[in-house]
């Protein structure tokens, strides 16, 4: 991150922000790209870049077994990772609550099928929502399957927030409440407070689906009160191939292994095994290092930023897209999902424009290079909600501005002219 960046400042300026993302560059071939699409995978700093690199060059071994000094330092990076991100989360422990995992679909399946497969048996319900992405809802539906599991959906309201009015009866008797902590489809930011309160007073668990809630503003996984939360490095400027598990300690010691094989023993006999210590009893074989290593330097920027100022940004910007949008467009654009609001609002913006499919509507925006996301967003349930196959998905971070939202605006115009 440059240097003149500082966590003083609660406005953030993004055009500066943006000289630290090589591919965000205007010099780069082809010229600057109008990125809008950081709810699938967000840019990388050149901090992070360097980061892993840097270990790769100098450092590389792994972790966990060798003597000598290059691997000793390895392992003393990569569980220092381990730390710096679980405090990121206000993780209590984070040298044994911090389990990484390939990207939050692990981390959740990783949930399934231990201690849920641990847990529950025929007749046990779990709770979801209607907004779920799949990676929230086909483990369940597995389970669901394989074990007579009863499936509960709390409903999305006309105000694209969840409708919680009889949550109560939705989790009586149920074992878990799953959901996400924000939509990546509606953007719309879950209260889980009262999730989490009526969960307690049916003696159910809850796991949160954080991963478009992480890189977006401040979290604090003790004050959510939840029992699982999983997020992922890639949305959060860090690498692809890591993600992360949060859950509370007992829990983690209770819970089978997920994956047999290296790192993940403590002993192994020809007539069985001893399970390692916390985490890495849930880390088998060689651990993603390097991304473990990117996705602290993820961390610090983001910190250096300041995560108060990513969301006050965020809040304008997705609040002034919005109103270009319907301003402009008026009745020929149907956004999907909340009014802007700091805090029940994310910057996602999904929408429909006229009768022109989403996928034609974003090649005609990449000839004018600005990338966003069309189809149903790993969502199909959510989109038969909706009443719509797809959507057009246009989502902000810290480096978009007004600038971009404006481009967008104006290759909205390009499309009407081609199918108006």
């Amino acid at each position: 991150m440059s240097a003149s960046r500082t966590a003083d400042a609660l406005a953030l300026d993004p055009r500066a922000l943006r000289a630290d993302f090589p591919l965000l560059s205007p010099e780069r071939p082809g010229g600057r790209v109008v990125y809008l699409d950081s709810a699938a995978s967000a840019q990388r700093p050149r901090a992070v870049l360097d980061a892993m690199d840097e270990y790769y060059t100098t450092t590389h071994a792994n972790v966990h077994r060798g003597v000598y000094a290059i691997a000793e330092e390895a392992t003393r990076r990569y569980e220092q990772a381990r730390v710096t991100i679980g405090r990121f989360v206000g993780a209590p422990r984070p040298a044994t609550e911090i389990v990484f995992t390939k990207n939050v679909t692990e981390a959740i399946n990783l949930v399934a099928y231990t201690w849920a497969r641990k847990e529950l048996a025929k007749g046990d319900a779990i709770v979801l929502s209607e907004v779920e992405h799949h990676a929230n809802i086909v483990p369940w539906l597995m389970l669901a399957e394989e074990r007579g599991i009863e499936l509960r959906y709390i409903p999305l309201g006309a105000d694209y927030h969840l409708d919680l009015s009889d949550l109560d009866k939705l989790v009586e008797g149920a074992r878990l409440v799953s959901v996400t902590s924000a939509s990546n489809v509606l953007g719309t930011v879950v209260d889980l407070a009262p999730i989490v309160a009526a969960a307690r007073r049916a003696g159910a668990l809850v796991l949160a689906d954080g991963a478009q809630l992480v890189p977006h503003r401040p979290v604090d996984v003790s004050l959510l009160g939840v029992d699982f939360f999983g997020f992922t490095g890639h949305k959060m400027l860090g690498p692809t191939g890591i993600g992360v598990l949060w859950a509370r300690e007992e829990l983690l010691e209770a819970m089978p292994p997920f994956l047999g094989g290296g790192e993940m023993i403590r002993d192994v006999r020809l007539d069985g095994f001893t399970p390692n210590e916390l985490p890495w009893k849930f880390e088998a074989g060689t651990p993603p290092i390097a991304e473990a290593i990117g996705l602290e330097a993820a961390v610090h920027y983001l910190e250096g930023v300041g995560l108060d100022a990513v969301h006050e940004h965020e809040a304008r910007l997705t609040a002034y897209a919005i109103d270009r949008l319907r301003s402009t467009y008026g009745d020929e654009i149907t956004i999907f999902g909340p009014e802007p609001d700091p805090v029940r609002r994310a910057g996602v913006i999904s929408f429909a424009f006229g009768g022109v499919h989403p996928h034609d509507v974003a090649q005609v925006l990449d000839t004018k290079g600005i990338c966003v996301r069309a189809g149903h967003h790993c969502a199909k349930p959510l989109m038969r909600r909706l009443g719509v196959g797809a959507t057009t998905r246009a989502s902000l971070y810290l480096y978009n501005d007004e600038e971009d939202v404006d481009e967008l605006v104006r290759g909205l115009g390009e499309v009407h002219k081609l199918f108006g």
